[in-house]
């Protein structure tokens, strides 16, 4: 089996492993989700889906974060090869293309979860954080609504108060609070998040593939009743509103000014 190369992240798995990890790799950068990182994430999930002895995919951030989000650097400079409607559904299809993935997903979250980093951990099936990771959703800070799904996404599993909440007042909040109000499975400490995750992952893998299938298309069929992202392919229009909005783009102007002081 050749396992494929791709841009800003990796696949890590061997012949006839059920155990597969999907890596986010752009240490650098802290993860920061790249035009071609998102494209690739829906390619190299393609890819998961034609291997049939994976059954669980980890999927984690390489070096200090699981992700600080869309790269605000990469979407302020447009592409001359994409429009920015076409850049601003990138996400919505990374993270529908996650959620669909045959293999059951668990998150390994450490470091920083922020904005569409945290869209894609909303994605996978379960997740678990180290002790000392830390949640923010910044868009309306950025001046730009969270888009890429996220708003049901987080509805459906925190309700939709709390997302109103976290959404709205931008706040960032720790691996407990993430716990308390069910967005993360498991914490532990840092050290043991490794270990954990292996474990768990080994542990699902072990059982019949059909069941460990069926339980997730069951799953994921009934939050879509309740909940469904299936409108959310306007997330894009309601992003390239935003950058042609006056106080929008005075936002995310200020945004960009604060963290490049940092």
């Amino acid at each position: 089996m050749n396992t494929p190369s791709f841009t800003g992240l990796r696949i890590e798995s061997a012949p006839h492993d059920p155990v597969a990890a999907l890596v986010l790799d752009r240490p650098d950068s802290l993860n920061a989700l790249s035009r071609a990182l998102l494209t690739d994430l829906v390619s190299v999930c393609r890819w998961i889906d034609d291997q049939p002895h994976i059954k669980v995919v980890v999927v984690r951030g390489e070096g200090r974060a699981f992700s600080a989000g869309f790269d605000l650097d990469d979407f302020a400079n447009p592409s001359a090869e994409m429009s920015v409607r076409d850049t601003a559904d990138l996400g919505r299809l990374a993270a529908e293309a996650l959620t669909d993935v045959r293999p059951l997903t668990i998150a390994s979250i450490h470091g920083h979860c922020v904005g569409g980093g945290l869209v894609l951990a909303a994605s996978c099936d379960l997740r678990v954080a180290a002790a000392d990771a830390t949640f923010s959703i910044p868009e309306v800070d950025l001046g730009i609504p969270l888009a890429w799904g996220g708003i049901p996404r987080l509805v459906r599993e925190l309700g939709p108060a709390v997302t109103k909440e976290l959404v709205l007042t931008c706040r960032p909040f720790d691996a407990a609070e993430a716990h308390a109000v069910h967005f993360v499975n498991t914490v532990v400490a840092a050290n043991d998040l490794e270990r954990t995750v292996t474990e768990l992952a080994a542990h699902l893998a072990a059982k019949p593939g059909f069941a460990l299938r069926t339980t997730k298309q069951q799953v994921n069929a009934v939050t879509e009743e309740m909940v469904g992202t299936g409108r959310s392919a306007g997330d894009a229009d309601t992003l390239a509103a935003a950058v042609a909005d006056p106080e929008s783009i005075a936002a995310t102007r200020r945004y960009l000014a604060s963290r490049r002081r940092r």
